[in-house]
Formats: structure tokens, C-alpha cells, sequence
């Protein structure tokens, strides 16, 4: 659906909340009348997509009429978008749209869709189309965007929390997660393996916290999950919170796995290529290992900037306090001189040796922290790649065997 027919959608409901009973459909059915049910979209192809998408959809017996209620609108158009992305300042919008021609759309590009529907009581069901209506209005709709605390997911799981009274964070809240923020991100993201690698690197010590399974359903496939074992008390006991679930329409995309990818091998294999590239360049072809040597400063004075960025200058606290700025920060463009020098056998000067120390003292530093008990931080891959570039840097900027030979 466009912005135009969102927006005359969004009137309509609000419109028809204010008319008499007379006029059936889903802002004024009793809640006896009302059906819940969460829908579940399977990750897309794009990297914005590969999280998931659900929604809350309410659907009047009586008229048949249906609603898809969700928390995952955005506008590339809106001023300062991208700005405001950079410094985690992300402006989401609650949406309603008729459930066919929602659905209609994930099934055109193959998405999966899956509808739970939900045991709640009528005065349940009542209580949360209200507050949907409520959530509607363009003074409510919009909300500030946090991937893993505060996105399209978690706005559905605290709605249908705040219709049943809480129970269903009672419930999740005392079962463990299966997986870190970290883990689930990677894992999701492996079939765009930049994408991957740079999350990874982005990610801080917040990202690597044992996660219950209420902070787990931040993601709409663990909801998805989670619901099915979730109780409700009712007149004649305890009962299962999904009534039945129904396979709307299949999946054709990749699937991704189930767990996320180990990258130590990968990157320490990486890391290990390059440090002994540098080295064997150093004595047989020193402008060879100047310009790798410089490829290698340049990007880890790069990456150390964007994360001091994030860490200083925006919200993106999933991304703060990260270690691997021991391993790659801006310091590291203070070499560039003496690895050019180099090529003609003149040894480090003494601030260059200086800055050496300084960045092999870091290194063992984050391999330190990171062996130590307690440690939340799991960057151990990058931990892998950096130590031997930074070995090999050290020692092809120490030795000083005079000029390469000439044939």
C-alpha cells in the first residue's frame, strides 16, 4: 500500500471509531467478536529485512473484516534520514493496514507468514484493539527506534503483554535466551558477509549479554517461538496462549541458519595470509609491504574512527565501549611515515618505535581483557586477525638490514 492509501486507511479507522455501533467492523465489534493473532513475516532479502517483520492482526468474525496493525514503517525521504541513522536517532511509525493487502505483499517476494491465533478474552481483545487505535493517532504513532530494545517486534510483544496483564513477560522473563544480540545479528546476516563482518567489528560488550527469552523476542521468529509455550489462566485452568498456527503462505528465499557463523577460523586465517604477506615482502619486495603495510594502517585508523564515533558522538549504545579499539584505531596513521621509509633500510625513529610499543602494549591488552574472568566482550576473531598484522608491522618496522639489494 502507498503513503496515500496508508493514510486514508489510518483515517478511515480513526474516523470510524467515533461513528455508532451500528457501523460493524473491527474499531467498534464487542470484544466477543474479536480474533488476535500474531503474523509472522520470514526474513527478506535485504539487509533491512533480514531481521523479520510481524504484526498484530484483528480480525471481526461478524463482518470479517481485518486488520494488520505493525511498528516497521520508515521514510529514506524524511529530512536528515541518514543523519539521523548515523547517530542512532532512527524514526519509526505504527501502521495499520487491511490484512489482504498486506500479506498480499509479503507472498509477491516470497516471504513466509505465519498467523498465531491467541486465546484472549473478550474484554482482553477489546483492551488491545483500544489501545492499537489509540497507538494509530499521528501523536502516538511515531517512536525512536532501537534494533535489539525498541523495534517493530518488541512494540508487538508489549502490546499483547499490556492486553494480557503482564503475563507474558512474567513467563519469558524466567527462561534463558538461546542466543546473544551478537550471535542472532551474525546469524542472520551471513548471507551479506560485509554486512556481517562489519556488525561484528561495530558491536561492544553490550551485544554479548546473556539474554533472557523476554530480550530475546526482540526478533519476530523468536516471538514466534516463544508464544507456543506461553500459559494463560482461564475459567477452567492453565491453557496454551497459541490456539492453533496456520502456514499463511511458504517461503522461497534462503533460509538462514539456525546458528551463527563461527569466525575465528576464517578471520585468524585472514590475519595470518596478511602478517606473513608483510613480512616475506619486507626483505624480497619492500615498496610490496609499504603498500600492504599502508592498506592495513590506513583501514585500522578508519575502522578506529567510526568506532570512537560511536562510542562518543551517538546512541548506538550497542556499539559502545568497544574493546576492538585496542586493535584498530586512529593512532595507527602516526606509522605510515616510517613503514615508507623503511623501503630503503632506515630503521623506526624513536617515535615511531614509541607508537609501536604503544600499539603492541594495546593488543596485549585486549587479549588480556578478553582472557579474563568476567569477560562479556566476545571479539575473539578479531582478536585472531589483528595480532599477527600487527607482529609482522612491528617487526618489518624494526629491521633494519640496509637497502634491498639490486641485480
Amino acid at each position: 500500500m502507498n503513503t496515500i492509501g496508508r493514510h486514508l486507511l489510518l483515517l478511515a479507522l480513526l474516523l470510524l471509531a467515533t461513528l455508532p455501533p451500528a457501523h460493524a467492523g473491527v474499531v467498534n465489534a464487542p470484544g466477543a467478536n474479536l480474533e488476535v493473532s500474531l503474523v509472522t513475516y520470514g526474513p527478506g532479502e535485504t539487509y533491512w529485512e533480514r531481521f523479520g517483520h510481524d504484526a498484530l492482526e484483528l480480525r471481526d468474525t461478524v463482518s470479517g473484516e481485518a486488520v494488520n496493525f505493525n511498528y516497521g514503517v520508515f521514510d529514506f525521504n524524511e529530512k536528515n534520514f541518514f543523519l539521523n541513522f548515523a547517530r542512532g536517532r532512527m524514526h519509526y511509525l505504527m501502521d495499520a493496514e487491511p490484512t489482504g493487502d498486506e500479506e498480499g505483499y509479503y507472498v509477491q517476494v516470497g516471504r513466509s507468514i505465519t498467523r498465531q491465533r491467541l486465546a484472549f478474552t473478550p474484554e482482553q481483545a477489546a483492551a488491545l484493539r483500544d489501545f492499537l487505535l489509540w497507538n494509530l493517532r499521528p501523536e502516538n504513532a511515531g517512536y525512536n527506534y532501537d534494533y535489539y530494545v525498541d523495534n517493530c517486534t518488541t512494540r508487538v510483544r508489549d502490546a499483547l503483554d499490556k492486553a494480557l496483564g503482564g503475563v507474558l513477560k512474567a513467563q519469558l522473563s524466567a527462561r534463558p535466551g538461546g542466543m546473544t544480540y551478537r550471535q542472532q545479528t551474525v546469524r542472520l546476516m551471513s548471507a551479506q558477509p560485509w554486512l556481517m563482518l562489519v556488525l561484528d567489528l561495530g558491536l561492544g560488550p553490550y551485544a554479548d549479554q546473556p539474554l533472557n527469552a523476554w530480550q530475546e523476542s526482540f526478533l519476530p521468529e523468536v516471538l514466534q517461538t516463544q508464544l507456543r509455550e506461553v500459559r494463560v489462566e482461564r475459567g477452567n485452568g492453565a491453557q496454551p496462549l497459541v490456539l492453533d498456527e496456520q502456514a499463511v503462505a511458504p517461503n522461497r528465499l534462503q533460509v538462514p541458519p539456525p546458528v551463527a557463523p563461527d569466525l575465528r577460523l576464517p578471520l585468524a586465517l585472514a590475519g595470518a595470509l596478511l602478517g606473513a604477506l608483510i613480512a616475506l615482502a619486507r626483505r624480497w619486495w619492500p615498496t610490496g609491504c609499504a603498500l600492504l603495510g599502508t592498506l592495513y594502517l590506513v583501514a585500522a585508523a578508519l575502522v578506529g574512527l567510526v568506532l570512537l564515533v560511536l562510542w562518543t558522538l551517538t546512541t548506538h549504545h550497542s556499539a559502545w565501549a568497544n574493546a576492538n579499539l585496542l586493535l584498530f584505531n586512529p593512532l595507527a596513521l602516526l606509522l605510515l611515515p616510517a613503514l615508507w621509509r623503511s623501503r630503503r633500510g632506515i630503521a623506526a625513529s624513536r617515535f615511531s618505535n614509541g607508537v609501536i610499543a604503544l600499539q603492541l602494549l594495546a593488543t596485549v591488552i585486549a587479549v588480556a581483557l578478553h582472557l579474563l574472568p568476567g569477560t562479556v566482550q566476545q571479539n575473539q576473531p578479531w582478536l585472531l586477525f589483528a595480532l599477527p598484522c600487527w607482529l609482522a608491522l612491528a617487526w618489518s618496522l624494526r629491521r633494519n638490514d640496509g637497502p634491498p639489494l639490486r641485480h
